[in-house]
């Protein structure tokens, strides 16, 4: 199981020195990658009335592509979204996006994507949130394409495009998609289209219910469910050996990959997550195995 940690970026600011310090930092410690979220504008709760989202106008976020070209020249970690919300982007333009973080980071990329939840970021991208779920589906199977194909003609329910291609072409042909959601129409997606998957429960009744979703469309797809990766995640809550614990819970269950999150913990500067993540590191043995 490849250990890596979720960026805290909500936490961090924008300070790109913290960026800089937690990345090279968390190589040292032995983590193997390094997820970043996505949200491109947050909703102001002063104009939104009863807004109750996780993140609003005063979180901060930074855009995934962007952030993954700086660290791909500071690390040799993996970089991975989770997720991008890839309906409310330009599906030829995200391609090139991507193509360009997996040249710059020699194919240690992992491009994950879901449908997202907030209809404030569809309205300001110009996108439809009604449709979100079959256009992603569309999305996956055009960027496949572009990565694989100097010149692609290309006809689906909303994109179209005639001879055209990405140059240069990154380094996997095609990067890996995993997808991320929480609903049986995410699960059987991703049995059915993703390379992997991002659960988001626990280890439990819940995660077996949603895997055998996961694995069940695989089936049906005519795919091999055993190809299929799977990240859990844990959550830094100071203690150490509960974190190591779950983490086992997550290899039992079959996690391919697990990230550990330091957000909303309680920890105020690039210092404190970075300690966390020593101290974690440590529990789970990543020092010694590198």
């Amino acid at each position: 199981m490849r250990i890596g940690v979720v960026l805290p970026q909500t936490e961090l600011g924008g300070d790109a020195g913290a960026v800089r310090a937690y990345g090279q930092r968390v190589q040292e410690l032995g983590y193997r990658h390094v997820m970043a979220f996505d949200h491109v504008v947050g909703a102001d709760p002063a104009v939104h009335e009863g807004w109750d989202g996780p993140y609003d106008v005063h979180t901060t976020f930074h855009e995934p592509m962007v952030l993954f070209g700086y660290l791909a020249a500071l690390t040799s970690l993996e970089l991975v979204t989770s997720i991008v919300i890839l309906p409310q982007r330009q599906t030829v333009l995200a391609a090139k996006q991507a193509a360009e973080v997996d040249l710059l980071t020699g194919g240690r990329f992992r491009l994950g994507v879901g449908i997202g939840w907030n209809p404030v970021e569809y309205e300001a991208l110009g996108e439809d949130f009604g449709n979100r779920g079959r256009r992603v589906e569309e999305q996956i199977e055009l960027m496949r394409r572009l990565w694989t194909e100097r010149s692609v003609t290309f006809e689906g329910e909303f994109h179209r495009v005639t001879g055209a291609g990405i140059a240069p072409l990154p380094v996997r042909r095609p990067i890996p998609v995993w997808i991320g959601g929480q609903s049986p129409a995410a699960y059987r997606r991703a049995g059915r289209l993703a390379d992997g998957w991002f659960p988001q429960m626990s280890p439990g009744q819940e995660l077996d219910e949603a895997k055998a979703m996961v694995e069940q469309a695989a089936a049906r797809a005519g795919r091999d469910p055993a190809t299929l990766g799977m990240e859990g995640r844990v959550s830094w809550r100071g203690d150490a050996d509960e974190l190591a614990g779950t983490a086992r819970r997550w290899e039992a269950s079959g996690a391919t990959h697990l990230a550990v999150n330091t957000m909303r913990a309680g920890l105020r500067s690039v210092d404190e997550h970075l300690a966390a993540l020593e101290t974690a590191a440590d529990a789970l043995g990543l020092r010694r195995q590198a």
